[in-house]
């Protein structure tokens, strides 16, 4: 990125003032300038352009691991208010609706384990379907799979998938309110038919891992962590039904706003206001995309205990927490004074609420959210803690993961599947996957280090680092 054109404010945030006729509020980009040197323009394009919308509140900004992507960059944070005109825009909640990560907290430490790991990577591979297409033995039927897209997590629970217990260490207890799914296409919802307890592609993963750093004691405590503990990290979304739901809706918001006279900077920033019938349709789906994502990385919670539990004796699995980071959800926040309801888009970006917040669970009130920032295959991966900095800079808003440096395409010229999983090995990390041109496209070297990311989100005052975790398997599609 060119950043001669941004106004730095200190060493992990920038801006782009406000000129009258442009923009409707400043840019914010948080990260070092090592960071926004690697960016691509777009970048900024994509910012600025978010900048242009209706009822936008606060600025448009973007967390250290941005990277370009469809209308909003992927790492777009922005918020909206439906009383004056706020829109709401499928590219700023991405494809994936709610994909996100599940972490879940082990009882044993990697010395009791470090034996089974090669059996427990097959197992995990062998149980988990993972890949472009995949589908699992769970089918559902029109009834059932509407069953899904009003409960979320509860009805996985319900049927048998996890327990109870882990509803509590979800957001929204697990189930998104306001679905409607009369709004998901019937395309949308034959695709998923037979998807539920998939992992998929591309960027998603479900990782064993040990705590190897611990930053902050207290923290740590409150989240049952420890070095040398067993952790498992599930990365996953809403499959081909949130993808669908992202299709289906480009086109019926470009039409509402062609019809109310609203500008897109960017065809690809297709959107309506909130309170519109178009924008009221489009988050109904939305609320249901998210519910099925939440069911998805539950049943594949039950099926990573079941692997453990035939491989592992007395090996425990507890759900630390689970965050969603494609999502638009209203939310109250306090904007020069005054408590507003906005509608925050986060694509690519988590939630991060701090010591306090109502919505975090009471086990971590007292510190606050825990914010998982998920590393590139072969890396590393990071635990952090939401605080109340960060809901007066970005809306309560963090990273969500390294982001990507360079294209899938880039990776492929550069990386080869079998020497990557080889060279991994060599490091004390397995690879299980389906394709090797997937592993080379995932390689580490095309995401930006993980490690310059997590202090960028602690020392901009987004999170603040709780743990290292380092891979020992890794399950990809």
């Amino acid at each position: 990125m060119d950043i001669s054109r941004l106004k730095q404010i200190d060493d992990w945030s920038w801006t782009v003032p406000r000129v009258a006729g442009e923009i409707r509020s400043e840019v914010k980009l948080y990260g070092n300038r090592e960071l926004l040197e690697t960016m691509d323009n777009k970048v900024l394009e994509q910012l600025t352009n978010v900048a242009r919308l209706p009822g936008l509140v606060g600025p448009a900004m973007t967390m250290p691991d941005a990277h370009w992507g469809y209308g909003f960059p992927i790492g777009g944070v922005a918020a909206f208010d439906p009383e004056h005109g706020g829109i709401i825009s499928a590219g700023g909640v991405g494809f994936d609706i709610s994909c996100g990560i599940r972490c879940l907290r082990g009882n044993l430490d990697l010395p009791q384990i470090a034996e089974f790991l090669p059996s427990l990577a097959r197992e995990l591979s062998e149980k988990i379907p993972a890949g472009m297409g995949e589908e699992g033995d769970l089918k559902l039927g029109t009834a059932e799979l509407d069953k899904v897209l009003t409960g979320g997590a509860r009805w996985a629970v319900k049927r048998g998938y996890g327990d109870p217990a882990d509803l509590e260490f979800i957001e929204e207890c697990g189930c998104m309110a306001g679905p409607v799914p009369e709004n998901v296409s019937a395309l949308a919802k034959k695709r998923q038919r037979g998807e539920m307890g998939t992992l998929g592609s591309g960027n998603h993963y479900l990782e064993v891992q040990v705590v190897d750093r611990i930053y902050d004691a207290a923290a740590a405590g409150a989240y049952g962590l420890h070095e040398g503990q067993i952790i498992v990290s599930i990365h996953c979304g809403s499959r081909g039904l949130g993808h669908q739901i992202g299709t289906d809706y480009l086109v019926s918001l470009a039409k509402a706003a062609s019809r109310l006279g609203i500008t897109l900077p960017d065809r690809e920033l297709a959107c309506a206001p909130i309170n519109s019938p178009e924008g009221q349709q489009y988050i109904g789906a939305m609320n249901a995309g998210m519910n099925c994502a939440l069911a998805n990385r539950q049943i594949l919670t039950h099926l990573t205990r079941t692997a453990f539990a035939r491989i592992v004796r007395g090996a425990g699995l507890e759900t630390l927490f689970d965050v969603s980071h494609n999502t638009c959800k209203a939310e109250r926040h306090r904007v020069d004074g005054q408590e507003r309801l906005l509608y925050v888009h986060r694509k690519g970006a988590t939630r991060a609420f701090g010591p306090g917040h109502p919505e975090v669970p009471a086990r971590y009130r007292e510190i606050g959210q825990p914010v998982i920032i998920g590393g590139s295959m072969g890396t590393g991966s990071y635990i952090l803690a939401g605080n109340a900095e960060s809901e007066q800079r970005a809306f309560g808003s963090a990273s969500h993961g390294a982001g990507r440096a360079m294209s899938r395409r880039q990776a492929l010229k550069q990386w080869r599947g079998r020497q990557l999983v080889d060279d991994l090995a060599a490091k004390g990390i397995l690879i299980r996957t389906r394709s090797m041109r997937g592993v080379a496209e995932e390689a580490p070297g095309a995401y930006k280090d993980v490690d310059v990311v997590a202090e960028a989100t602690e020392r901009a005052g987004l999170a603040r680092r709780v743990a290292f975790l380092r891979p020992k398997v890794c399950i990809k599609g």
